[in-house]
């Protein structure tokens, strides 16, 4: 594999940081660009060419772009607070779907050659599961929304301007480097954090909605085949493993890695709110085109890679959440844990 410029956005976050190391191990020349808003300059490596750049910025964007010239570009930046944008739908719309137009504009300006789209399974809504990709994109909520219209937007530039592109959807992936400061999404990381604290966690609804939980290590090595692999080219792909857990089963997981097998303290006990709205029942998939395409193989289990999250999160320390100054919209349809900033 020849050596390439590659551009990674969110450089700084949880995947996006991991993605760097594995396209520096390759060899690859990585520019990154990341806001800072999500993610952490120490999480990104020394060997990458890194600038703090918001996409919300269309002519920084442009004078970036056109310095840099990426010819392959991984796109991991995004607003991925799907249960909060309900709440925030202008900050979701612009730091996903306005910022990736002002990217992709620029990218196809400068004669890019090949572009993954990191989207989600919040495209498929509410369907029946296990998702597959040649099903309808028929989101409920408004980060859905802006996912599909990412993608259908890539497949039509692409069909007018002849870039190659790939469309991955990532399933709940956690491990280490993820933010644990965040209230608004990534229930493994509030859950260990949580404990860190030595509170108690909150679980939405009954507990019995159904998500499949990806480990990182499961997740980047496909998600960098993607884009460099040719026969990947115009493709969608879920990546994520075949079980499925319950909330509450996810739960006793990390409550396990944590020592308490049967004798949890009374004020460490999950405490149940009311479901979260447009909360999807059940969001997991089927990755046969993965397995056959990509040679995609979930290794890690959802014990094994809990205990190993759990292992990095107690060497980094608890973290305080960072809540939003405001929402853009206050209804007694919030959640009483980010009004009283209970996590």
């Amino acid at each position: 594999m020849s050596s390439k410029r590659v551009l990674v956005t969110g450089a700084a976050g949880f995947m996006g940081s991991h993605l760097v190391e594995a396209l520096l191990a390759k060899g690859h020349t990585v520019y990154g660009i990341d806001d800072l808003s999500g993610g952490y300059l120490d999480n990104v490596p020394e060997e990458c060419k890194f600038a703090q750049l918001d996409l919300r910025e269309q002519d920084a964007v442009e004078q970036y772009v056109q310095k840099t010239k990426p010819e392959i570009v991984f796109h991991l930046a995004a607003d991925a607070t799907e249960g909060r944008s309900q709440f925030t739908p202008i900050q979701c719309l612009q730091r996903n779907l306005v910022a990736y137009m002002y990217l992709l504009t620029s990218l196809i300006r400068s004669g890019v050659d090949k572009i993954v789209l990191t989207s989600s399974m919040s495209v498929y809504g509410s369907q029946t599961p296990p998702f597959h990709e040649l099903q309808d994109r028929q989101p409920d909520d408004i980060y859905g929304i802006c996912k599909a219209s990412m993608e259908r937007a890539t497949e039509v530039m692409s069909e007018v301007y002849g870039f190659r592109y790939t469309i991955v959807r990532p399933h709940n992936v956690y491990g280490p480097k993820q933010n644990m400061a965040d209230p608004y999404r990534n229930v493994v990381a509030i859950f260990i954090n949580s404990l860190l604290k030595g509170k108690n966690f909150f679980i939405y609804g009954d507990g019995q909605q159904q998500r499949a939980f990806t480990y990182i290590d499961d997740c980047t090595p496909y998600l960098l085949k993607t884009g460099f692999d040719r026969d990947t080219d115009g493709e969608i792909f879920n990546i994520g493993p075949d079980k499925e857990y319950t909330v509450n089963e996810l739960s006793q997981v990390v409550l396990g890695a944590f020592g308490f097998n049967g004798n949890l303290p009374d004020h460490l006990r999950p405490k149940y709110l009311p479901p979260r709205p447009m909360e999807v029942r059940e969001a997991f998939c089927t990755c046969a085109k993965a397995k056959t395409m990509l040679g995609f193989c979930s290794s890690v289990t959802l014990q094994e890679g809990v205990a190993r999250m759990v292992e990095w999160a107690r060497r980094k320390g608890p973290q305080p959440q960072k809540y939003l100054d405001q929402l853009e919209i206050v209804s007694d349809s919030v959640p009483e844990t980010w009004l009283r900033k209970l996590i």
